[in-house]
């Protein structure tokens, strides 16, 4: 009977716990869904505002790009006319006309191009040769502007969309004005951009990013482009819209909320200029689009929140397995906890790898040189004992074959690092670098230098062309800005294999073969810091207003969607190197690969200059030269190596280590040519040869052999330089 007296205020209890437990499940839900869904009310609107800026910064390093190349072809094309009379431009029309349509073809924003006289006849243009000589342009407003002086000399003028007068397409024309030799008025360079072409990628931008509207104005009102398309009757914001009174107050940039005087739709609208331009891009999200979205999360929130009540109140009604329930809870809690302690130990592992790979890449130098000596001995040991006993051979074998697992090791650690409509065709790389250095050439500044180093034999690869070209073009404007005093920008092509080892590394990278197309400066270069950064989205080091860091995170997309890999490599003050790998193309196509030449036993009389600072690398290098058949001279340096290049005028070839003291490889070989214009030179060197071209250390076309190298390569590339095939 106490103990039923005992159980009765515990029954109680627990049946008014229970009461208050179900109404708490009732009422708590209710409380905290009306709570959330205010907080998601001002969330969604937040988010909207968050989304509409991330679209207008794309938007805004896109139209910036497209007027940069637009620039860039009015440059060219007055430096082709420039001093030219009308008479002269005539008589080299052929010719322009010529120039002119290939930029069109290079360029998909480039519609046409006009070179006009000063009463507005076309003295050359891209769609015609000769040009029409009937047609009269003087009455456009982009010839008016120049000629009436209301736009100053040497400031680019955005005209109205009109219909051209040639082939009914609609274009407007970003235009500058011709000098006579007194500076007078002589005409007018237009470059045509299509409507459409901002057009098409504004579509892409709103259906893939939850925005309604996108569109390029002039600060006028004039809408130039806009997706969705407005009737051809609607051409221009009202001045007293809201639009155009948000800009009045804040010319720069902003954030409208209001109807439109377009379509008469309430939406949020974002605007920012372009710098240098009378041009502003803007994008929209349509009110009622939030409100849905908000109430579709609401809606989302009920579906699960409902049944969780439910299950809260029928909770409440079986608290007597409420134990049973805690226990699962806790069993659920030590897996979730066992599951973040594995998550945990695979971050630590990543990171241990990735020390792993920092360290490798700053003794690998060194390591080779090491490895480069207990190979090339072994080699030596085993053309000598050739006819020697079986054992000792056999050993020798086993140690070689060690050695090389070794150096096969370091090369694999050193390997560890980090949607748009396409086109893709089957084309040739080195025609796409060779017509684009050309443009290259006219219009980077004269401080710049342009080199192309063309691999032989290259494969065929199958992406879009004129997106390649885009990306190339993206990486050279980053390459001229980070090149303001000037400098040295290389483009390079090769065949490349990234193997099993590389592929494991990096996730997204499917091993294989590819074309290599590398763009190199020697420009200020980045931190690590930044290099960690710098293919993400809206990550940028310029400053406000100068780049929104949308120009690599393009680049980097292309190459994505294109099936290929970007790596980047770069050091603060030595430059930056971008490798663009794209998949090779099969097809049915025949490739004849060469063979390579086999090494010959040298005469005897030739004589080399070894130059290594780390003696027992120098000791091998003379010992196998000697044993190869040619006559060897030795130095630690290049003092030493430059008076017996005085002394002994036999020498032939200079084999040159590329980091050393005082004075490095590269150097050595400039000073030795000034002394011997004839002298063939070899770098050999412990990191690979598209490393030490590509950061700026060797120039393109220098003979190189890496370390650690065996003496028949080694007697090869000797061979194949003194007789002057390269190889």
């Amino acid at each position: 009977m106490m103990d039923e007296a005992l159980d009765l205020p515990v029954a109680g209890a627990a049946e008014r716990l229970l009461r208050w437990l179900t109404a708490a499940a009732l009422a708590l839900p209710i409380l905290i869904f009306t709570t959330a869904s205010w907080i998601a009310y001002g969330n969604a609107f937040s988010e909207a505002h968050e989304r509409l800026h991330r679209t207008l910064d794309l938007m805004h390093e896109h139209a910036a790009k497209v007027l940069e190349t637009h620039d860039l072809v009015v440059e060219q094309i007055d430096q082709l006319t420039r001093g030219l009379s009308d008479a002269d431009v005539r008589a080299r029309e052929p010719d322009l006309h010529a120039r002119l349509a290939k930029i069109v073809r290079r360029l998909p924003q480039v519609s046409n191009i006009w070179v006009l006289d000063a009463i507005g006849h076309p003295l050359v243009g891209s769609i015609a040769s000769p040009p029409p000589q009937a047609l009269d342009l003087s009455d456009r407003d982009y010839v008016r502007a120049h000629r009436d002086g209301t736009t100053p000399r040497g400031q680019a003028y955005i005209g109205e969309v009109l219909v051209g007068r040639v082939f009914g397409r609609r274009n407007f024309q970003i235009s500058t004005a011709r000098e006579e030799g007194q500076g007078g008025f002589a005409g007018v360079v237009a470059v045509s951009a299509s409507p459409s072409y901002f057009h098409d990628f504004y579509g892409d931008v709103v259906q893939g990013g939850g925005i309604t509207t996108a569109s390029l104005m002039r600060a006028d009102g004039t809408v130039l482009a806009r997706y969705p398309a407005l009737p051809d009757d609607v051409t221009r914001r009202s001045a007293h819209g809201p639009m155009m009174r948000a800009i009045a107050q804040s010319p720069g940039r902003g954030l409208v909320k209001g109807r439109s005087d377009l379509d008469g739709v309430e939406r949020i609208n974002a605007y920012r200029r372009l710098p240098g331009y009378p041009i502003y891009v803007t994008v929209g999200i349509d009110r009622a689009v939030v409100i849905h979205g908000w109430l579709m999360l609401m809606a989302s929130h009920l579906i699960f929140g409902i049944p969780a009540t439910l299950g809260l109140v029928a909770l409440s009604l079986v608290a007597l397995r409420r134990t049973r329930r805690e226990a699962m809870a806790m069993a659920a809690l030590h897996a979730e906890a066992a599951r973040r302690q594995d998550m945990e130990a695979q971050l630590r592992q990543a990171q241990k790898m990735e020390a792993i790979g920092r360290l490798t890449g700053g003794i690998a130098h060194d390591f080779n040189n090491l490895l480069q000596i207990i190979l090339g001995s072994l080699d030596l040991l085993g053309r000598r004992m050739a006819n020697g006993d079986e054992r000792q051979r056999r050993l020798i074998e086993n140690a070689r074959e060690g050695a090389t697992r070794a150096a096969n090791l370091t090369q694999r650690l050193l390997a560890f690092s980090r949607r748009q409509p396409l086109e893709p065709k089957p084309l040739d790389a080195n025609k796409i670098v060779s017509g684009l250095s050309e443009l290259l050439r006219r219009t980077l500044p004269e401080t710049i230098q342009i080199e192309t180093v063309l691999g032989g034999g290259l494969w065929r690869t199958h992406v879009d062309a004129g997106q390649l070209e885009n990306a190339l073009l993206n990486l050279a404007v980053n390459a001229r800005d980070a090149m303001p005093e000037g400098g040295r920008l290389t483009i390079e092509t090769a065949n490349a294999h990234l193997d099993e080892a590389y592929a494991a590394s990096r996730v997204e990278v499917t091993a294989g073969q590819y074309v290599l197309v590398a763009v190199t400066d020697t420009g200020t270069g980045m931190s690590p810091e930044v290099m960690r950064n710098a293919f993400e989205p809206f990550f940028t080091t310029k400053e406000q207003g100068k780049g929104t860091g949308l120009g690599l995170s393009q680049v980097y997309g292309f190459i994505k969607q294109s099936g290929g890999h970007i790596a980047l490599y770069s050091e603060a003050g030595q430059g930056t190197t971008v490798k663009l790998y794209l998949p090779r193309y099969t097809g049915t196509e025949e490739i004849t690969e060469p063979h390579a030449a086999a090494p010959v036993q040298a005469d005897g009389k030739t004589a080399v200059l070894v130059v290594e600072d780390e003696e027992g690398v120098r000791r091998f290098a003379v010992e196998a030269l000697r044993e190869i058949g040619y006559r060897v001279l030795e130095a630690s340096g290049a003092a030493v190596a430059l008076r017996l290049l005085a002394d002994h005028p036999e020498v032939a070839l200079l084999l040159s280590d590329v980091v050393m003291p005082e004075m490095d490889g590269r150097r050595l070989a400039d000073a030795a040519l000034k002394l011997r214009p004839d002298l063939k030179v070899v770098f050999m060197t412990g990191y690979t040869r598209n490393a030490i071209v590509h950061n700026g250390v060797l120039d393109a076309g220098t003979h190189l052999i890496g370390k650690p190298f065996t003496l028949p390569q080694l007697a090869t590339k000797l061979d194949a330089v003194l007789k002057g095939s390269g190889a």
